[in-house]
């Protein structure tokens, strides 16, 4: 069963179009005015053959994510990657070891939940961007911005499609 879902998978492309790309990267941008942490959303439309025969979950394909558009790669290591694998259906959240003890699993899944009505609902976009706004708002009450000059953007904040 997993494997024709991975085969049909609807395109992340078509679900996120350009405009809709920078829409989430506009909320991203306006999330990381409230706090000094770094946000990045990547959604990957299906995994390969070889992937799905090695029993690879979505929690690994975010967490090879996370490293490889370096998401971890910030001054204060409060760097949060939200990846969406769209023939799982699956929504995973992967948090650089800064936030470790701040916020709960319990919080991560809340922000995974709120995503998924959204995605349910046929609204990726509205997903996108819900998901966004809440891991802002986590970071704002763990990393917010003190008003010492402007915050340096360390990861970009447009979304990544993986191919």
């Amino acid at each position: 069963m997993r494997l024709l879902r991975h085969l049909f998978a609807r395109s992340a492309r078509s679900l996120f179009p350009e405009d809709s790309l920078h829409r989430i990267a506009d909320a991203i941008a306006a999330g990381e005015r409230r706090h000094t942490g770094e946000v990045m959303f990547a959604v990957e439309s299906e995994l390969t053959l070889g992937q799905l025969l090695r029993k690879v979950q979505a929690r690994d394909r975010a967490m090879d994510a996370f490293a490889r558009l370096r998401a971890w790669d910030t001054e204060a290591n409060n760097g949060v990657l939200v990846y969406l694998l769209l023939a799982d259906h699956r929504i995973e959240i992967v948090a650089d070891r800064g936030l470790s003890g701040k916020v709960s699993a319990e919080q991560w899944r809340g922000v995974c939940q709120l995503m998924e009505e959204r995605l349910q609902a046929g609204e990726p976009e509205a997903a996108a961007i819900r998901g966004v706004d809440a891991v802002a708002d986590l970071l704002a009450a763990h990393f917010p911005q003190n008003g010492d000059g402007p915050d340096i953007d360390e990861l970009p904040n447009l979304p990544r499609i993986l191919d």
